[in-house]
């Protein structure tokens, strides 16, 4: 329980609740072992002699230590939840806090379904577990020894019932205990795949809709919804399995000591209050034993839980800063690929980018076009470091991107993507997430050049109108320009615009650049475009071809020089060379 042990560590700044929960367990256990003994009294000396004063003065004290037992229960239980439950909280903000300092290759190797599985089920895990050990892992252990003991002060004729039936007991609970372990970390396996396919088919329900393929995702959804019920209801088997082998012994049990206390009593060695008794220790006995065998369980499963927990914990994230860092005291915006290679498998994989040559000057606009799969988006993300390069060197202004500080670095850059991802909230909040003290001012001047202030004016509240989740009561055009507002909102010296007017009707996409041209002119603009009349008129136009450089130069000379160009402004455009 090594993983366990180590999330514990978050348990200390609430070890004053978790002390208090297991000091009142002990007072609730003291109270119930107990009862029996004064009820053994009320029926040996006070029924056996009629004796109403002493059966009243013990009842009494039954009812106190039933009260005791009750007020202890339920305070411990207040104090363990409210330790158990705060060191969840500070578990899943540590791991929510984690995972956003993960740079993109872990990401990409842990995949969203698995995270969410591990910042929400896995910590409930650990939540319950946590629970349970300041309850039940205290009050089962002195259960077990306080109803041993006082079953041997009560009625050492019977005690031999006990021996016999603990040892079995504890055998059966060890059996289950290592056969329940493994099939609970493939629980949590199976559960990684439920949350992975319910994350792709709600992000990707459009696409699933478009092509008439839901009856093809529910099958794919059935079949891991059905294995993990399949490993679930292992589990549950093997968890069924314990309590009737539990109840079983427990019923010979009290057959037994009915069996040769009755007979003892028939033969004046025993009075009956010490057979009842003795029952009693039996049930509680058995109370502590299922409250052991329910603690063991979930810490199996916990401890798969933790071990999960601690894996993102312990990631360390693949992309960092230097020991020593430069953070120039503005950016100039050069932006050079000194013979790059790059590919997204550690282990030698085909480069997606090879010995890519490239220098963009400050101020300058580079369009880059290319076939899917070409390398295009890898390309831009190597700039802002989201990706580190298998070779070569990315600078910026002279500088190798791997010496500056990646928040200072991405600050100065502003990034749309061509699937514009936004947030609930107001588009005002959307458009200052990156830089919150943006003015009013800025942040409509950033959206009139995205050609998004009039379509936001015309909707209820303007500029605090509340998006939905993911921007989804917006249209794909109007998504993509507030994506392209708020990278404008960063005041970037580096603008990258990957593909993010593809929803934008070409009359907009005009307007957009026209505008771009006034607000980058002092800037490094980067474009990647499929449309041939949306680079045009960039200084550079850069052609990839299967993660290489297949052509440069601007649109005369390319039309000149380049077949490849030639061909895709031929298809996009149509007759001869008018430029």
């Amino acid at each position: 329980m090594k993983s366990i042990r180590r999330i514990y560590t978050y348990m200390k700044p609430y070890r004053i609740w978790a002390i208090i929960a297991p000091l009142l367990v002990v007072l609730t256990v003291a109270a119930e072992l107990l009862q029996p003994a004064v009820m053994q009294r009320m029926v040996d000396i006070g029924v056996a002699n009629q004796d109403m004063s002493y059966i009243l003065r013990n009842g009494g004290i039954l009812i106190l230590l039933a009260i005791l037992g009750a007020v202890g229960g339920v305070v411990s239980a207040y104090y363990a939840a409210k330790a158990s439950m705060s060191m969840a909280r500070d578990l899943r903000r540590d791991l929510f806090v984690k995972i956003q300092s993960l740079s993109f290759p872990n990401i990409d190797e842990l995949e969203t379904g698995q995270l969410i599985t591990r910042l929400t089920n896995d910590v409930t895990q650990v939540q319950t577990l946590s629970f349970l050990s300041l309850r039940l892992l205290v009050r089962a252990p002195i259960m077990l020894v306080g109803s041993i003991a006082m079953a041997l002060i009560v009625s050492p004729q019977l005690f031999w019932i006990m021996v016999v039936m603990i040892p079995i007991l504890l055998v059966i609970l060890a059996i289950v205990v290592k056969k329940a372990m493994p099939v609970y970390r493939q629980v949590q396996g199976k559960l990684d795949q439920v949350n992975q396919v319910v994350q792709e088919n709600l992000s990707g329900i459009r696409v699933i809709k478009a092509f008439v393929r839901k009856n093809f995702e529910n099958e794919r959804f059935n079949q891991v919804n059905r294995d993990y019920r399949d490993i679930s209801v292992k589990a549950a088997h093997i968890l069924a399995m314990i309590f009737p082998v539990i109840l079983l012994i427990l019923n010979l049990a009290i057959v037994a000591a009915v069996w040769f206390g009755g007979s003892s009593v028939l033969a004046g060695g025993l009075q009956v209050g010490q057979v009842m008794s003795f029952i009693n220790y039996i049930m509680l006995l058995l109370m502590s034993l299922m409250m052991v065998a329910m603690v063991i369980l979930h810490m199996s499963r916990a401890e798969a839980s933790a071990a999960r927990i601690l894996e993102v914990l312990n990631a360390c994230p693949s992309i960092v800063d230097a020991q020593e860092t430069q953070t120039p005291e503005a950016m100039q915006g050069q932006v050079t690929f000194d013979n790059v290679s790059f590919s997204y498998y550690t282990n030698g994989g085909d480069p997606v980018l090879k010995d890519i040559n490239l220098n963009i000057q400050p101020g300058k606009t580079l369009a880059i076009l290319g076939s899917t799969g070409s390398g295009k988006s890898t390309l831009v993300q190597l700039i802002p470091r989201f990706y580190d390069v298998s070779d070569g060197r990315v600078l910026i202004d002279g500088v190798n991107v791997k010496d500056l500080p990646q928040e200072w670095l991405r600050s100065q850059i502003g990034f749309a993507l061509q699937t514009a991802v936004l947030f609930s909230g107001s588009i005002e909040d959307n458009l200052r997430f990156g830089r919150p003290q943006a003015t009013d001012e800025e942040i409509i001047q950033a959206a009139k050049i995205a050609q998004a202030h009039d379509f936001i004016m015309k909707m209820p509240e303007g500029y605090k109108t509340n998006l939905e989740q993911r921007g989804v009561n917006l249209s794909g055009g109007q998504r993509q320009r507030i994506a392209i507002a708020r990278a404008l909102v960063m005041n970037p010296k580096i603008l990258i615009l990957d593909d993010s007017t593809s929803a934008v009707d070409v009359e907009t996409e005009v307007k957009i650049r026209t505008a771009l041209r006034t607000f980058m002119k002092d800037r490094t603009s980067i474009l990647i475009a499929q449309r041939i009349s949306s680079v045009m008129s960039a200084d550079t136009i850069l052609v990839l071809d299967d993660g290489q450089i297949e052509a440069i130069g601007n649109h005369q000379t390319l039309m000149e020089k380049s077949p490849v160009y030639r061909e895709l402004y031929d298809s996009q455009l149509g007759g001869d060379d008018i430029a």
